[in-house]
């Protein structure tokens, strides 16, 4: 699944901002630019100050597993390190009681060098009536991040889609493999740049094109 958090990298071109292929959106001229995001200063407002000060005097190892916290549009997200994220969601669930995580969401940030592949994690709290984001950046090259099914089981099948989608690899997932495309596909289609070329497909004597084929909206 695709976060819809804004790329945090330059100007952005037509309706998913690729390069590499047709845009059949019907969007390709439009050009917006996006923020560029560092760490929020305090106080962070609302009950977020109250999560960076428990997740702190819990975890003895803060300073050097968390990247930035940062505050947009009325979300809290805290950028972690992949080797501090166990022990960060164990902390998150035992302690500050965010007993439910709604899955991960891959994000491909081509432009981010060596942090292109972003995995989000939403967290709920249905004890405190709160929300939290973890956010683990890793490269192209070395796409391995630790697995939570451990910690939170419903992951399983996201964890799944997220490796199948955009390549991520979940280290100690107990199955992990595509769960979308067939098992010998090649390449992870919901990343930047995966060709969005189509296959050709027979249908009652007709052949269909590919996507970028059919017709141009320029």
């Amino acid at each position: 699944m695709e976060s819809n958090i804004n790329s945090p990298f330059a100007e952005q071109q037509g309706a998913f901002g690729t390069q590499t292929s047709g845009d059949t959106s019907g969007f390709g001229g439009v050009v917006k630019s996006a923020p560029t995001f560092g760490s929020s200063s305090r106080p962070f407002g609302s009950y977020f100050d109250d999560i960076a000060d428990n997740l702190e005097r819990a975890y003895s190892e803060f300073r050097d597993g968390i990247e930035k916290i940062v505050v947009d549009r009325g979300e809290l997200t805290i950028q972690v390190k992949a080797d501090h994220l166990l022990e960060i969601a164990q902390i998150l669930r035992d302690q500050l009681r965010f007993e439910y995580c709604l899955g991960v969401n891959g994000v491909h940030y081509p432009e981010d060098v060596n942090r292109e592949l972003h995995a989000v994690y939403p967290l709920l709290s249905m004890t405190n009536n709160q929300r939290v984001r973890l956010e683990v950046c890793v490269s192209d090259s070395n796409p391995h991040i630790p697995s939570l099914v451990s910690i939170y089981p419903g992951n399983n099948w996201h964890e799944r889609e997220t490796y199948d989608m955009f390549g991520i690899i979940f280290d100690g997932h107990p199955a992990l493999m595509r769960i979308l495309m067939p098992d010998d596909w090649q390449g992870h289609p919901q990343r930047k740049d995966y060709p969005l070329g189509g296959i050709p497909v027979e249908y009652k004597g007709a052949t269909t094109p590919p996507p970028s084929d059919r017709r141009s909206y320029r």
